[in-house]
């Protein structure tokens, strides 16, 4: 039987990933020059840590039920290896071709639109008794941050 995972694990991987956001966003801004886009990168770190707490707050109101493990796992390897997938896929030390300011929007969509991808493959792990609908709740809130950016981009 494959390992299933619930609402709850996704959780734990979604404030991850809004953390190594919010330290990606930060770092660039330290990283550009003028005084809009360092403020526009520090905007988007602080966006990311308000959804760090939207996502810790999503996962206080999961059901027992969603937060209920169907795996054998008295290790918590399976979170373990969650949260490792997600620091070496998402946000991770993205590489910059340069320190200009489309360059690092570039890498930030490409970084939103990795993490759109690894959950809704990791939601298909997720059954829909353990909160498979939650999931679509994280990545709408990532899809927007993707909006922003491109917008921003062709401006």
């Amino acid at each position: 039987m494959p390992n299933e995972f619930n609402a709850n694990d996704i959780f734990e991987i979604a404030v991850k990933i809004e953390q190594n956001g919010a330290k990606f966003y930060r770092n660039a801004a330290k990283q550009v020059e003028e005084e809009k886009h360092k403020k526009f990168l520090l905007e988007l770190a602080s966006m990311e840590d308000d959804h760090e707490t939207t996502f810790t707050n999503m996962q206080k109101e999961l059901k027992n039920e969603e937060t209920f493990s169907t795996t054998f796992d008295p290790d918590d390897e399976n979170a373990l290896y969650l949260k490792a997938l997600a620091d070496i896929r998402v946000f991770s030390e993205k590489e910059l071709i340069d320190n200009s300011f489309k360059s690092i929007l570039g890498t930030a969509i490409q970084a939103e639109k990795d993490s759109i991808t690894f959950y809704l493959g990791i939601k298909e792990l997720v059954p829909e008794k353990l909160g498979k609908s939650k999931v679509d709740n994280i990545i709408k809130e990532e899809m927007n941050h993707i909006k922003l950016l491109a917008g921003k981009l062709t401006e």
